[in-house]
């Protein structure tokens, strides 16, 4: 078995990592909380803007959102954006219409841009706040971001939400969506990291979260009856019924589209499995999906997620597998690999 790894759930405000370390109480491996990449990366845009500098975005393919709205604000404001094709599909797989957006792709610094680089993983600063701590790098990462699919044509609301139905129709077990070896060329946001960390395990971050769920010790003895996770996160808002290691149905919506009325009554309607795709994509959400087989019911419900608050009115159980719920991602990713 790995001696240690280091597990990292990449959100749209936060990236929670764990250094797995073999042989010692969860509770005691060393764990951080800070800002996601995209906003140290939107941050680094803001700063270029404050001082009126063109910049020159390179790397990687990374989760847009802040670092996103960053930009449109810095190419509105009359300042010029530069992006190597590689960056620049963190925007819109089109790159089109990256450049419709004002974006010019080049391949090359102009001399008088800033440059910045784009990646959901900096090892680098990684290993320096490790060795801070007089701890060792490991060898093994393992890594979690939302992946919306790769389409020059479909939208990625669409897409994703087709990938998560897939999934329900052949058969619903999360360890098939955690990635140890080929990743689908689909999941072109999961194969940057690999890009970074050639080894890397990797899963979408919703997947991360349902097995975390899985694991807290008081959802385990609800789950051969069946439960409802939800994952209030950030940005998105993802539920699932789940009986033994099967996902029956799924939903996902955006979590500032939602308020404690409207999510109570989404659940109550996928609890009798009266919820339609149309329904919340209409509403701007991504979809849902609900197996033939599900049947009405789910009457456990468990809630986790850094906007869980939403939810307290409801007295759902609040999962928080080893204590911790900011690590509820980190939890499930040693989950889908067999080290818990």
């Amino acid at each position: 078995m790995t001696d240690s790894v280091i597990v990292i759930d990449v959100g749209s405000g936060t990236q929670d990592i764990l250094l797995y370390q073999s042989g010692r109480n969860l509770e005691n491996c060393p764990k951080f909380i800070v800002p996601s990449r995209t906003q140290t990366v939107a941050a680094e845009i803001r700063n270029a803007t404050a001082q009126g500098r063109e910049i020159f975005l390179h790397g990687h393919l990374m989760g847009g959102g802040a670092s996103a709205v960053a930009l449109k604000k810095h190419i509105g404001l009359g300042l010029k954006a530069y992006a190597t094709a590689q960056a620049a599909v963190t925007f819109n797989d089109n790159l089109a219409v990256v450049e419709q957006m004002g974006i010019v792709i080049c391949e090359e610094a102009p001399k008088s841009a800033m440059s910045i680089w784009m990646g959901d993983v900096d090892t680098c600063s990684l290993k320096k706040a490790l060795a801070a701590f007089s701890l060792d790098y490991p060898l093994k990462a393992a890594v979690a971001v939302q992946d919306h699919g790769f389409s020059v044509t479909e939208s990625n609301r669409t897409l994703r939400f087709r990938l998560w139905e897939d999934f329900v129709l052949q058969g619903g077990d999360l360890r098939n969506l955690v990635f140890t070896q080929d990743i689908p060329e689909v999941y072109t946001r999961m194969r940057a990291v690999r890009e970074i960390i050639p080894e890397a395990v990797l899963t979408d971050t919703g997947t991360a979260a349902l097995l975390g769920i899985m694991v807290d010790y008081n959802v385990k003895p609800h789950l051969n009856q069946g439960i409802l996770a939800v994952n209030i996160g950030n940005s998105h808002t993802l539920v699932a019924a789940i009986q033994g290691e099967r996902v029956y149905g799924i939903f996902e919506h955006h979590t500032s589209m939602l308020n404690v009325e409207s999510l109570a009554n989404l659940i109550q309607r996928f609890q009798r499995t009266e919820l339609t795709n149309a329904e919340i994509y209409e509403q701007g959400g991504h979809g849902a999906a609900l197996h033939p087989e599900m049947r009405p019911g789910w009457d456990f419900i468990v809630v986790t997620g850094p906007r869980r608050s939403m939810a307290k009115p409801l007295n759902w159980y609040e999962a928080a597998p080893y204590g911790d719920m900011m690590l509820t991602g980190c939890f499930g990713i040693l989950a889908g690999m067999g080290l818990t």
